[in-house]
């Protein structure tokens, strides 16, 4: 006896139900770094997905410090030399510059 068919209602729920716990992406890695994380998901005897969860959580999770900079120097350049509003006297101040 067959079981009966789900209905298209039901499967669209029970996706969107799962999505919400589970997403599934795609992501380029490269080769060498693909290479050992299939090394250490088998010494480890974890997926490669639990290996990369783990270490994406530490990397969100961590806190960077605030950088100190210095403070920067501050510099009198004394009156403005030309009006630049006044288009005859900028252009003048260019060209004798």
């Amino acid at each position: 006896m067959k079981s009966p068919r789900p209905s298209p209602f039901m499967l669209t729920y029970y996706n969107i139900v799962r999505m919400v716990f589970h997403m599934k992406t795609t992501l380029t890695l490269n080769d060498a770094i693909m290479k050992a994380l299939k090394k250490e998901a088998a010494a480890s005897d974890r997926t490669m997905s639990e290996l990369m969860e783990t270490a994406l959580r530490m990397l969100l999770q961590q806190r960077r410090q605030p950088v100190e900079l210095e403070e920067l120097p501050v510099f009198d350049g004394g009156r403005a030399r030309v009006d630049i509003s006044n288009r005859e006297v900028l252009s003048e101040f260019m060209d004798a510059n």
